[in-house]
């Protein structure tokens, strides 16, 4: 018998830590196991007894990328609660707060954690001696993605305009259209990544769980529907919901839950490309164009292409972005009223708050009681709930691979590349 073990520790170019191991049999995998080594963080926990006006500064300690997630998806679970509905305008702020940290995100991801896989380097800064010119653009783009959370949130990371009801503080008509211009001046940058990572060769894999996005009819939703898809089973669902759907559950070798679909006990994907697979046709044109020319239209199930998904995205969120700010800032009818926060009566009750961050689904559920205080809090992150169908795909990797006659040093890197291209936050997946 021979037998082989595969282990990385500590992965490198992902956020938070965690380790891989798989043991080979005779050529069959018999273990595969994404360990998330990670502590408890008690998030759900340090909430209870708390106000709800400190909620969500509170939650967006979760992350320093998803932080204007965090704090948008607390929103909405508090104004379920309280039957707040905010106006289109605050609607408008809160998707530029959600795809700011797209533009955070997505560009750390591409560039520094991804790209240095599929050019032969263990670290971005080999990349950056190479291509300045590649590397100065995507931390210009990084710093859009600061600059318009700064201008919407009052600041880069853990935002603070954003209130139960709408927003404190808006910037001038000058300031959203310089925003525009900045956003439009990005896109070829945006449409150039698409092409990079098309350029890519990947294993031709494809992940047998399930996809979770959220869905509406006519837009690219991210923070503003109350629907979710499990694609593949055709189950859509409110997040009020999300418990007779999502089934979270213990395993030994993980600090985070993992996650799978109740009715199906299926793992399941979230993240770009989910949201991709279930939203292509409402992508901004030139998004969609980028889209089409990679050769990139539903159904998509290589987990290795949420890279390039996340790509296609930066065209759409730059599009979008810039059109929202031109309408903010007046033109073409512009979106009338105010963002101020509306008035609101405190109230006992339960719901769920639902966003599409930038790695995926994000549920919030609160309890409150009649002083609007916490009484208990879940949180589902897009990451704990990834981690089950890493594992399936790995193993399947792991099996082509061997098939293909790879040695233990390509094993791994191949496994390397497909954790990074999940773009995980082991440090959120156990909040």
């Amino acid at each position: 018998m021979t037998k082989t073990a595969i282990h990385v520790d500590h992965i490198a170019r992902i956020e938070g830590h965690g380790n891989v191991h798989l043991v080979i049999e005779d050529g069959q995998v018999k273990t595969c196991e994404m360990n998330v080594v990670e502590p408890a963080r008690l998030f759900e926990s340090m909430v209870k007894g708390r106000h709800f006006s400190e909620i969500p500064y509170i939650a967006s300690r979760i992350c320093g990328i998803c932080s204007a997630s965090h704090v948008v998806t607390d929103l909405l679970a508090i104004e379920h609660i309280f039957g707040i509905e905010v106006s289109e305008r605050t609607k408008a702020l809160r998707d530029l707060l959600v795809y700011g940290s797209y533009l955070q995100n997505h560009a750390t991801h591409l560039f520094v954690f991804a790209a240095p896989d599929f050019v032969g380097h263990a670290s971005v800064f080999p990349l950056a001696d190479e291509a300045p010119d590649l590397f100065e653009q995507a931390l210009a783009l990084k710093a859009l993605g600061n600059e318009l959370c700064t201008k919407v949130g009052g600041r880069s990371v853990h935002p603070i305009t954003a209130v139960v009801g709408g927003f404190t503080h808006e910037i001038t008509a000058d300031e959203y259209l310089d925003l525009a211009q900045k956003m439009e001046a990005m896109i070829p940058f945006a449409e150039a990544t698409v092409d990079l990572f098309q350029s890519f060769e990947v294993p031709a894999i494809a992940t047998e769980g399930d996809m979770l996005a959220m869905v509406a009819p006519d837009h690219y939703a991210v923070a503003d529907a109350r629907a979710a898809r499990f694609l593949h089973a055709g189950i859509e669902f409110d997040p009020d919901d999300v418990e007779e759907h999502l089934e979270e559950y213990v395993v030994s070798h993980s600090a985070a839950l993992f996650a799978r679909v109740r009715e199906t006990q299926q793992p399941y994907f979230t993240g770009a490309l989910s949201r991709l697979n279930a939203s292509w046709t409402q992508l901004s044109s030139q998004a969609k164009v980028a889209s089409a020319k990679a050769g990139v239209r539903p159904p998509v199930k290589n987990p290795y292409f949420n890279n390039l998904a996340q790509a296609i995205e930066l065209v759409d969120a730059l599009e979008h972005c810039s059109t929202l700010c031109r309408l903010l800032a007046g033109e073409k009818g512009g979106i009338p009223g105010t963002s101020r926060p509306v008035s609101f009566d405190i109230c006992a009750g339960k719901g769920v708050g639902f966003t599409e961050a930038p790695r995926g689904a994000l549920f919030h559920e609160l309890e409150l009681d009649g002083e609007g205080r916490v009484v208990s809090a879940s949180i589902m992150t897009p990451t704990a709930q990834n981690v089950a169908n890493l594992e399936a795909d790995m193993r399947q990797l792991a099996e082509l691979l061997i098939g293909e006659g790879k040695d233990e040093e390509s094993i791994r890197g191949e496994v390397e590349k497909l954790v990074r291209a999940y773009d995980p936050c082991l440090s959120c997946s156990v909040h």
